[in-house]
């Protein structure tokens, strides 16, 4: 939602504020120009990339309308999940939470989480490490090890399309001014004009040069951005079960490890250290989680 908002407000802020001004928008609109901005610009966009990137990149842009996926309330879900789990796990060894992790959907503990099961990154991740912990062969560095490149891997395939998308709003402007110069050239070549005439394709021709600055810093290089932030948050959220992990495998209580998750998340996902003991054992809250039903594990 906030992105439409902030497209109808750069819109509204140029032309709108160029026609109080007492401007015409009408010499504004050049088809022609905006085929030789855009056009070049799809070109290199191809030309720069290869399948992958721009399979990932056209990809990416159905993850733009999920501005809200990982709030306070999932990062609370998340929490929960890891300390029944981790309960679980200490209070009936490591075996007994096999089951869960090879079957999450039929599992009592995962199906109470619906937002943490439909992700198929958090479960991929959880349940992958989980596993390795089962087998009792590795060590928590070897393990630390093995989430920090994993981790890397992934922030590395996030970023392949904004790296793409931001490159392509970077070359807008200059797109419009090959556009500015191409309008230009016809414009002097035109020697039996009249000034009036030679003005109006001069002002036809910088069109150019604003529609390509617009384009890229007012349309493109934002949703690059916004998919950055996303890119970032969906590293914290696994910084965040890491981090909680290694804690449990270094011997802290599943309470503590918990604690170890939360101070991994920023300022305005973290829940403060009270809501989040009564949210994971189940206390009612005055804070709306996302879902009422939380852990009933004994601690």
């Amino acid at each position: 939602m906030l992105i439409p908002i902030g497209f109808v407000i750069v819109i509204l802020s140029v032309f709108g504020g160029f026609a109080l001004a007492g401007g015409h928008l009408g010499p504004l609109y050049q088809p022609t120009e905006i085929l030789m901005i855009c056009g070049p610009a799809l070109g290199a966009f191809i030309a720069a990339n290869n399948g992958k990137a721009i399979k990932a990149t056209f990809k990416a842009f159905s993850k733009l309308k999920r501005t809200n996926k990982y709030d306070k309330a999932i990062y609370m879900d998340l929490m929960a999940l890891l300390y029944k789990l981790l309960t679980k796990a200490r209070r009936e060894g490591m075996l007994g939470i096999e089951k869960d992790i090879d079957n999450p959907r039929e599992s009592a503990i995962f199906s109470e989480y619906s937002r943490i099961i439909d992700d198929p990154m958090i479960m991929g991740f959880i349940t992958d490490y989980l596993r390795l912990m089962v087998s009792g062969n590795i060590e928590a560095m070897e393990l630390d090890e093995l989430m920090l490149h994993e981790i890397e891997t992934l922030e590395h395939e996030l970023h392949i399309p904004v790296d793409a998308i931001a490159k392509v709003g970077d070359a807008m402007p200059a797109f419009g001014i090959v556009a500015a110069v191409m309008g230009v050239v016809k414009a002097l070549s035109a020697a039996d004009a009249g000034p009036d005439q030679m003005g109006i394709m001069i002002a036809h021709a910088l069109v150019g040069t604003f529609l390509g600055i617009l384009l890229g810093y007012g349309f493109i290089n934002p949703i690059a951005s916004r998919l950055d932030r996303q890119a970032g948050e969906a590293i914290k959220m696994l910084q965040c079960i890491r981090v909680t992990l290694l804690a449990n495998l270094n011997g802290y209580a599943p309470p503590l490890s918990v604690e170890f998750g939360r101070k991994a998340l920023h300022t305005a996902e973290r829940p403060s250290f009270t809501e989040l003991e009564d949210h994971v054992r189940g206390k009612p809250t005055g804070t709306p989680t996302g879902n009422p039903a939380a852990v009933t594990g004994g601690a």
